[in-house]
């Protein structure tokens, strides 16, 4: 019975590992792996904290958690805009650490096999990204897939976890 279970529970974990949240940022289609999003919430008060990076907006309580956030389009070099409505929240787990991206507006949950997904472009043997896992295309629309243990460093998580706390 045991092995059973534990069957189960492996095929629904690699049924999770081809499962992607996208979402718009910058005008630009973006996925994560479902396997790192906690959760999805509306955009809140976001506190600002001092001497925390431009694309760190600062921390939300969430549910006695301190969670730091970022502005996904400043992270990735984009300038940043005014939140609006559909601006939302994506909870993300990483290294058992917690941080929100903030987003234009979430898609929805996709399967992307690994064999659709391409390397990220390279310039000079450099990847244009280093945010970036891959990129795809589903449904005429191009997925640029990101990272998410790359879109902070771990010095730079345990900075912002660590300030969060204090």
């Amino acid at each position: 019975m045991s092995e059973w279970i534990s069957s189960k529970a492996n095929n629904a974990d690699n049924a999770l590992k081809n499962q992607y949240l996208t979402f718009w940022a910058d005008g630009q289609l973006f996925g994560v792996s479902i396997v790192n999003v906690m959760q999805i919430i509306r955009m809140q008060k976001i506190v600002e904290i001092p001497d925390y990076p431009s694309y760190a907006k600062g921390i939300i309580n969430l549910r006695g958690s301190i969670v730091p956030i970022l502005d996904i389009r400043m992270r990735l070099g984009k300038p940043q805009v005014e939140y609006s409505e559909r601006t939302c929240i994506v909870i993300i787990d990483v290294r058992e650490k917690l941080y929100g991206i903030a987003v234009d507006l979430v898609n929805e949950v996709m399967e992307i096999l690994p064999e659709n997904i391409s390397p990220p472009p390279q310039m000079d043997g450099v990847s244009v990204s280093e945010y970036l896992s891959g990129i795809t295309k589903l449904d005429e629309k191009v997925v640029m897939v990101l990272d998410c243990s790359s879109l902070l460093k771990e010095e730079e998580l345990e900075k912002l976890t660590s300030a969060a706390k204090t």
